[in-house]
């Protein structure tokens, strides 16, 4: 799939989207973030903050300052990564609005020794005052927002259908620049597939997502997503059928010229697709300290 990185976000300014949509990306570019979390301001006043971000004092100001006087009613969250979540608390401690959404983190499996973790990691103080179930909708006046349950980048991601539009404010779900991260033990190959599956059964298709470009033709994205993860799975097992391999082998069979930034993300992806595969029976892990894993029932021969 080509990848939409034109992308020039300013930190700290405020684009209009759309009428009551409003746009102020933070200042915490890097690898995994692109040019930063957006995060959106919908309706006028009252308004509504989703995915406030990380703890950035330069962010907080920028969002006040674009609020104005306007009455913040909620601050929803889609997901508990430190990019996005963590500013919700100083937000709420300054305009008194509840923290809605997402609820507190669970792990995809329990954690094993060994498991690796990214610097965009989980944040444990998050603390919802209500979390939104599957179809379930916070109101306020001119603003509907619902939830669509969408786990895989995280067990507890949530995106937000703007009630009457066309618009999915749509988190790390799906994004334009990059597909998104799927991280054991905080995400699940299996369950973030089958989100991507349920979406295209939905009706929004402008999604306005946690990191870069606004996606105008979103179906076509989301299959464009679920046909390089099936690519990816069919190269991991190609290249299983042939030798037993160690994840590090496996990064660097798959992905060329990564970027040296990226390659604990590229290892993590390929252990949620090895997870996958193991649990449907097509990929095996073998015992012993040098972490290798084969093809489902070994196919290949050993001999050699």
């Amino acid at each position: 799939m080509l990848f939409d990185r034109t992308f020039n976000a300013e930190p700290g300014q405020i684009i209009q989207i759309r009428d009551g949509i409003r746009r102020v990306t933070a200042p915490n570019p890097g690898p995994m973030t692109f040019t930063g979390t957006n995060t959106y301001l919908v309706g006028t006043n009252p308004l509504v903050i989703v995915d406030p971000g990380p703890d950035n004092e330069a962010h907080l100001d920028a969002l006040l300052r674009a609020a104005g006087d306007a009455k913040v009613a909620a601050l929803l969250v889609t997901h508990t990564h430190r990019d996005h979540s963590p500013l919700a608390r100083k937000l709420k401690t300054v305009t008194g609005a509840p923290i809605i959404g997402a609820a507190a983190h669970v792990f995809a499996r329990p954690v094993k020794e060994g498991d690796a973790s990214l610097d965009v990691a989980v944040d444990t103080e998050h603390a919802p005052d209500r979390v939104l179930e599957a179809g379930e909708r916070f109101s306020s006046p001119g603003v509907v927002l619902e939830a669509v349950a969408t786990p895989g980048h995280t067990m507890n991601h949530l995106c937000f259908s703007l009630a009457g539009t066309d618009v999915l404010f749509s988190g790390d779900h799906v994004m334009a620049w990059s597909t998104s991260l799927v991280a054991p033990p905080d995400g699940d190959m299996t369950a973030y597939l089958d989100s991507l599956q349920m979406l295209l059964g939905r009706s929004e298709t402008f999604y306005l997502p946690g990191h870069g470009a606004r996606i105008n033709d979103a179906h076509n994205t989301v299959e464009a997503l679920f046909a390089h993860r099936m690519d990816r799975e069919t190269a991991i097992l190609n290249a299983l059928e042939c030798d037993q391999l160690a994840i590090s082998a496996l990064v660097d069979r798959l992905y060329e010229g990564l970027d040296p930034r990226l390659r604990g993300a590229a290892g993590l992806s390929v252990l949620a697709h090895l997870e996958r595969l193991e649990r449907l029976g097509q990929a095996l892990r073998l015992a012993g300290p040098d972490a290798l894993w084969a093809a489902g029932g070994l196919a290949f021969d050993r001999s050699d």
